[in-house]
């Protein structure tokens, strides 16, 4: 397994500083292997054996951890036959009750660092979070970048050429276990995944139900990754098929997907007026080869693709991605990190002039001085005017 650099970049300087690690992402990101790779490094740092203690709390060997009181009083009685530092690592925080109350005491009873993960992203917002508020810092975890699979390939000496990783990489995704399997495998394990997901992460823990309209509006929504809509156009849809549901309960499904970590929202931003739009965000799945393994369409859309690879691109980049909107014309993605902005028209190829001045001429009205690119499957360099045109695959493996 690589070395996932990035998230090891932010975590380790926190390292015995009084605040607690929190890494959220789906399931199956790779959570619990980034968890080992932070106790390799202690470990090299010349941290004990004893000093780590690791629960994964979704074992059924720890199923009497979900108790908070009874995790809170095995970790106290663990720690105070220490001579030093204790390193927690727990879990899948989010099956053991009042977690907040457990972890803000540890945190205050012991000389003790503490990491925990979670899949599910209002983790932090329940009204028990305000007991670690201020004493935590949450990193999110995505799977495998397209950087990221091109390594993973080439150390278990299955990468032939960029263009065949990328291929594999739209259809497959990048949840790291999938590299290690078979292609025979892959579509089981995607489907498997997805069904742990929706079963443990959407149904059981938000006890709905309808699961029947929860699993069609969930491939309505992978369906449509890329597309701007309201709930009352999604609730238009599904009674096209025969669904009669209400715009409240399509919202509360769909919040409880995002919660899920399954699906992201991206908000229209009105780039003149400088303000968040209300209406018709659009979705991305957080994985293409969960996304594709439920879809209902047999269609293949490169310009959804491609979007949604880019989207997910840029976050895992720290950017705060939006929608742009401005007069009557749109821009895929205006993304924000600290004081810079980019400006991002991505589409399949540039194959007329009309394409072409569509996307670059876009991005030609905006009239400030922050980057401005265009990203297709062209090989071609088709920049002007100050504006950069990137072969996506370069861009993803960021060999611009």
């Amino acid at each position: 397994m690589i070395v996932r650099e990035q998230y090891l970049s932010q975590i380790i300087p926190l390292i015995d500083k009084p605040l607690i690690k929190v890494l959220t992402g789906v399931r199956r990101s790779g959570k619990t292997v980034l968890l080992s790779q932070i106790q390799n490094y202690l470990l090299n740092s010349g941290k004990t054996k004893s000093q780590i203690i690791t629960i994964s709390l979704e074992s059924k060997m720890n199923a009497r951890f979900k108790n908070g009181d009874v995790l809170y009083s095995y970790l106290l009685d663990v720690c105070q036959t220490l001579n030093d530092t204790a390193y927690i690592f727990l879990d899948e925080i989010q099956t053991v009750s009042k977690w907040e109350e457990v972890v803000s005491s540890l945190l205050v009873d012991l000389d003790c660092d503490i990491y925990i993960t979670g899949s599910n992203s209002k983790l932090l917002s329940g009204e028990l979070a305000t007991l670690i508020a201020g004493r935590y810092v949450q990193i999110h975890v995505y799977p495998f970048t397209l950087s990221e699979a091109k390594q993973i390939c080439i150390q278990n000496q299955t990468y032939k050429s960029d263009e065949i990783l990328f291929e594999n990489y739209l259809k497959y995704g990048g949840l790291p276990l999938r590299f290690s399997l078979e292609d025979i495998s892959l579509e089981p394990y995607l489907s498997d995944t997805y069904d742990a997901i929706v079963v443990k992460d959407i149904v059981q823990r938000n006890h709905i139900k309808d699961t029947n309209l929860l699993n069609l509006l969930l491939a309505f929504l992978m369906d449509n990754i890329a597309n701007p809509f309201s709930a009352r156009s999604i609730v238009t849809a599904l009674k096209q098929e025969g669904i009669n549901t209400t715009v409240d309960t399509v919202l509360a499904y769909i919040g409880y997907i995002k919660k899920a970590m399954i699906l992201y929202s991206a908000q229209r931003y009105d780039i003149k007026g400088k303000k968040l739009l209300s209406t018709n965000e659009k979705y991305y799945a957080v994985d293409l080869g969960l996304r594709n393994c439920i879809k209902s369409s047999n269609g293949i859309d490169y310009n959804k693709l491609f979007e949604n690879v880019v989207y997910l691109e840029l976050l895992y980049r720290g950017y705060d991605v939006k929608v742009g909107k401005t007069d009557d014309y749109e821009i895929d993605f205006v993304a924000y990190k600290g004081s810079d902005t980019l400006y991002i028209q991505v589409c399949y190829l540039l194959a007329t002039q009309e394409t072409i001045d569509r996307e670059f001429g876009n991005l030609e009205k905006i009239k400030d001085n922050y980057p401005k690119i265009v990203v297709s499957a062209d090989t071609p360099d088709f920049s002007r005017n100050g504006i950069k045109h990137y072969n996506i695959i370069k861009f993803l493996l960021n060999e611009m």
